[in-house]
C-alpha cells in the first residue's frame, strides 16, 4: 500500500524566523534582466519573509527568479520572462538572514536514524538490484491514477521495439499517462512502426531492414504534414496502435520539442526552443510523478524545472517523484542529487523496463 510522505513545514516560532527581516526586492528596470544580487530558486520548498509572514513559493523550478505579485503572492519566473517592473526577490543567504529560508528537509520523517535521511550523490549502477524501487513504482502509479497526475518523458527507444509499444500503449489506455513529453523521433518513429511495421527502416519486432525502409520514416513524416496533423493522419490513414495513436484516442496531451538534427519535422514539433520549454513547464506544473526514460536531453532539461514539491489546491504539500530511466550510469546519476526520496534512478534497457511495469501492473 502506498502512503504519502508527509511533509513539515519549518518551525516559525524559532528566533531566527521571528527575527528575521522581510525580504527585500529590487523593481525590474531592463525586461528579461533580473536586477543584481537577485535570489534564484532550486529545486526545494522556499519561503519568504513578506510583510511578517513567512510565504511558500507555491510553484517553483530551479535557475529562476521570484517575483512578488501585486496580490501578495511569490511567482518563480524564467529570467528571460521577466517583465518591466515586477518586484524581483533578492538575496544570496538561505537560512533566514534576509527573509529567505530553503526548506530541504520538509519530507523527512524526524524518527528515521541520521542515516537514512536524503542520502546525496548515492551512485547506482547495472549491478544495483531495483526489485524494491519496481515495488514502490507499481505502488506509486495506482495511487497517481486516482489522485495525481503521471507525466512521462520518453526517448525514440521505445518506438524500436514492438512489445515495448505495446506495453506503453497499454498504460496509455488504462489511464496511467496523463502527458507525455518527447521530441521528433518518438513521435515520427511510433508512427511508422503503426504504418509499416518499422522503424528506421528495420522491422520492430525482427529487426530485419526492410528494402528501401531508410524511407518509410520520411514517408510518415511526409504524410502527416499532407495530413496538417498527427491526429488526422491517424485518422486519414486508419492507424490503430502505437503509442502516439494511444495519446490521441485518449486525449491525453503532449509535447513534442525539435531538434536541430531533426527530419521534417512532423507539425506538432515546438521548433522554438524557448516556446519548447514553456510548453513543457506547463506541463511540468501539473505533474506530480514524473518518469524520464533514455533521452539525455530530454531528462536534463525536465528535472531543471520540476520542483521537488507540488502544493495543492487545499494547500497541502506533496512531494513530486522523479524516475529517471536509461541504460548509461551517467544520464541516471546526473539526477540522482536531488535527494533520495525525490528522485529514483534505475540502469536498465527501458524498452525491458516497460514490459516490466505493465506487466507488474497487470495490463499485460
Amino acid at each position: 500500500m502506498f502512503h504519502m510522505p508527509e511533509y513539515r513545514e519549518p518551525d516559525f516560532t524559532q528566533e531566527k524566523f521571528i527575527n528575521a527581516p522581510d525580504a527585500a526586492w529590487e523593481a525590474v528596470t531592463i525586461p528579461g534582466v533580473a536586477p543584481e544580487n537577485y535570489h534564484s530558486t532550486s529545486m526545494y520548498p522556499e519561503y519568504f519573509k513578506i510583510e511578517g509572514q513567512w510565504k511558500l513559493a507555491k510553484e517553483s523550478r530551479m535557475d529562476s527568479s521570484v517575483v512578488l505579485g501585486e496580490d501578495g503572492e511569490l511567482y518563480v519566473v524564467e529570467n528571460r520572462n521577466l517583465k518591466l517592473g515586477d518586484k524581483v526577490i533578492i538575496g544570496r543567504t538561505e537560512n533566514a538572514e534576509e527573509g529567505i529560508y530553503l526548506h530541504s528537509r520538509g519530507f523527512e520523517n524526524p524518527e528515521d536514524g541520521e542515516n537514512d535521511q536524503f542520502v546525496f550523490r548515492q551512485g547506482r549502477s547495472r549491478e544495483t538490484s531495483y526489485a524494491r524501487d519496481y515495488d514502490r513504482l507499481f505502488e506509486l502509479l495506482k495511487y497517481e491514477r486516482e489522485h495525481g497526475n503521471i507525466l512521462w518523458v520518453m526517448g525514440p527507444a521505445f518506438s524500436f521495439d514492438a512489445d515495448a509499444r505495446r506495453a506503453m500503449q497499454a498504460m496509455v489506455e488504462n489511464g496511467y499517462v496523463d502527458g507525455l513529453m518527447a521530441g521528433n523521433a518518438l513521435a515520427t518513429h511510433d508512427l511508422e512502426g503503426a504504418m509499416f511495421h518499422t522503424a528506421l527502416g528495420q522491422d520492430i519486432y525482427t529487426q530485419k531492414s526492410h528494402p528501401n525502409g531508410h524511407y518509410n520514416h520520411l514517408d510518415v513524416i511526409n504524410r502527416v504534414r499532407k495530413s496538417g496533423s498527427i491526429p488526422q493522419f491517424i485518422e486519414d490513414y486508419k492507424i490503430d496502435n502505437g503509442i502516439m495513436y494511444s495519446c490521441v484516442k485518449n486525449d491525453v496531451p503532449f509535447v513534442l520539442t525539435g531538434s536541430i538534427r531533426d527530419d521534417g519535422p512532423l507539425p506538432e514539433v515546438i521548433g522554438d526552443a524557448y516556446k519548447g520549454q514553456t510548453a513543457m513547464r506547463n506541463m511540468v506544473k501539473k505533474a506530480t510523478t514524473v518518469v524520464c526514460l533514455a533521452t539525455m536531453l530530454h531528462t536534463i532539461a525536465t528535472g531543471n524545472m520540476t520542483p521537488s514539491y507540488r502544493v495543492l489546491s487545499d494547500g497541502t504539500v506533496r512531494p513530486v517523484f522523479l524516475y529517471t530511466v536509461d541504460a548509461d550510469e551517467f544520464v541516471v546519476n546526473k539526477l540522482l542529487d536531488r535527494g533520495s526520496l525525490a528522485a529514483t534512478t534505475i540502469v536498465t534497457n527501458v524498452q525491458d523496463f516497460i514490459m516490466i511495469v505493465a506487466k507488474g501492473m497487470g495490463l499485460l
